[in-house]
């Protein structure tokens, strides 16, 4: 690890390639810039997960840490190449004094040419990422209503300022059970005339995936408690009985079809790394994603 105090960005460029001709790779292989805009709560997971997330998608991760405050108006930061964790670059810079409202002068020295960027708010983004200094720059925008003090207030401003090319954790979350959903009804035997989903309090997933399943099929759905962990159940009411995934435990659900004996999937709830990673597959806008989070505006409120 690199350190280095009272910094610039041009600095911080300049050590992560010095460690790399060191270690004997000139050519960084990098096929993306990740900027990471958190605070020190938040700021240590969302780098490791960027890290293992790197193994599959070599890239250069910037996370930027605003301090405000009386302090002196410098910045500081650690620099890291390679490593037993994973191929990417890493900086870890934080902001002190006025500098701290300047996060943008600092990132644009550190962008791989040539090569998409990604920002991700693990916490408090702004109302419009795309608008931000930072989102400016990005092909991709990452928030997470899931961590947000109020997730309810948080998809409010998602959706008032969605801009093609965002996404957020929340939504990525669902892609395991509107895989197994969507593998139900494929067939067309199914026809479903309305559907629940039962999830613990103020999860932002529960509500887009009830969106999600009244916006594809047309269908009533209604939003119900449960006392979790995470969305428990997804049931949807054929004229020959239930069909649906009821996952008490987090891990595994059981699979209920009329006519078909109950079957079990594994249906575990991911963590940040496997998340992240699903979300950098693909770098075009998430046209579903927009939509579903625009029909919310009918969903009525959370449970």
């Amino acid at each position: 690890m690199i350190r280095l105090e009272n910094t610039s960005g041009g600095e911080i460029s300049r050590a992560i390639s010095e460690e790399r001709h060191r270690m004997g790779s000139p050519a960084t292989g990098m096929v993306l810039t990740m900027l990471i805009l958190s605070d020190e709560e938040y700021a240590s997971d969302a780098t490791e997960a960027s890290v293992l997330s790197a193994r599959q998608h070599p890239m250069r991760i910037l996370t930027l840490i605003p301090r405000p405050g009386r302090g002196a108006d410098q910045i500081d930061a650690q620099v890291m190449v390679g490593g037993d964790d994973g191929p990417g670059e890493v900086a870890i810079v934080r902001l002190r004094g006025n500098r701290a409202a300047h996060a943008n002068s600092v990132a644009i020295p550190l962008l791989l040419p040539d090569t998409p960027v990604v920002a991700w708010w693990p916490t408090n983004p702004p109302p419009v990422p795309a608008d931000d200094p930072i989102g400016r720059h990005c092909q991709r925008r990452i928030t997470d209503m899931a961590s947000a003090p109020d997730p309810r207030t948080a998809m409010v401003e998602r959706r008032a300022g969605y801009v093609p090319g965002d996404t957020d954790l929340a939504w990525t979350r669902l892609t395991p059970w509107r895989s197994a959903l969507a593998a139900l009804l494929d067939d067309g035997t199914y026809a479903p005339v309305s559907g629940v989903v039962e999830a613990e309090r103020d999860n932002p997933s529960a509500v887009l995936l009830a969106a999600w399943l009244r916006w594809a099929l047309q269908i009533p759905v209604e939003l119900h408690e449960s006392e979790g962990p995470g969305i428990t159940r997804a049931a949807l009411t054929d004229p020959r009985g239930e069909i649906g995934l009821d996952r008490p435990d987090g891990s595994v659900a059981t699979l209920i079809r009329p006519g078909f004996p109950d079957s079990t999937i594994a249906l575990p709830r991911r963590g940040l790394p496997e998340l992240l990673s699903e979300e950098l597959r693909r770098l075009t806008p998430d046209e579903v994603y927009g939509m579903v989070l625009a029909s919310t505006a009918d969903e009525g409120s959370f449970v």
